[in-house]
């Protein structure tokens, strides 16, 4: 049984008549996420080099628009739009389970190499 796609963006702000012409809309997307986000790191602005939440701002908006582009691609290209909420919900929860988990090694394992770095071998309990 053929599935007609959705031929709309952005929560159906934008609509096009053909699966071409959205391709090209999407890619028009990305490529300007994209372009903001290398212009950003050429240019590295003064003015994002502050600190939030113990990162630079200039940090935070790379990770923002990479989970933009990401959410929009698995979004659109994966056809999450179609599938039921349960699938959707499993999907985006473990994702964001592994991230944290991921970031939680980092973190511990980091901390352990800066301090051994910082003042030599270190035996650590858990």
């Amino acid at each position: 049984m053929a599935h007609a796609h959705k031929l709309e963006i952005f929560r159906g702000l934008v609509k096009f008549k053909s699966n071409t012409q959205k391709i090209w809309g999407v890619l028009i997307f990305l490529t300007l996420v994209t372009a903001v986000e290398v212009v950003l790191g050429i240019y590295k602005p003064e003015v994002l080099m502050g600190k939030v939440l113990g990162m630079k701002a200039l940090n935070w908006i790379f990770i923002i628009l990479t989970l933009v582009k990401a959410y929009y691609i698995t979004w659109d290209f994966m056809h999450m739009r179609d599938e039921t909420k349960g699938l959707r919900r499993s999907v985006v929860w473990i994702a964001i389970f592994l991230v944290l988990y991921l970031i939680f090694i980092l973190l511990q394992e980091g901390g352990y190499v800066f301090d051994v770095y910082d003042n030599g071998f270190i035996k650590r309990d858990f």
